[in-house]
């Protein structure tokens, strides 16, 4: 599949609101951190499109206490795919991981 030629604006548009999405995942993340937001409430939130993109391995690691080796062992745990989005974590998932990091 070949890359898209974009014009430079569409190139700009592009580059302008993948800068957005980071800065609204940054903003989420910073709130769990500080406990401003509940991992429940960020769970409910995988509707939308920006938050939704988001990796679970990621949001785990943002807990206070979790890096990366403790946010591995959960996701093995819970039979949670390395690569997988917040979006696409299933009822059974969602259930497990609030149930442990709730």
């Amino acid at each position: 599949m070949a890359i898209p030629t974009l014009t430079e604006a569409e190139r700009k548009a592009a580059l302008e609101k993948a800068k957005e999405a980071r800065i609204k995942r940054a903003e989420v993340r910073m709130k769990l951190k500080t406990g401003k937001l509940t991992l429940k409430k960020v769970i409910k939130m995988k509707d939308d499109p920006i938050i939704g993109r988001m990796k679970v391995s990621t949001l785990i690691e943002t807990l206070p206490g979790y890096g990366k080796a403790k946010s591995e062992k959960i996701m093995n745990e819970l039979q949670i795919a390395p690569s997988r989005r917040l979006r696409g974590l299933g009822e059974r998932q969602q259930a497990a991981l609030l149930e442990r990091l709730g």
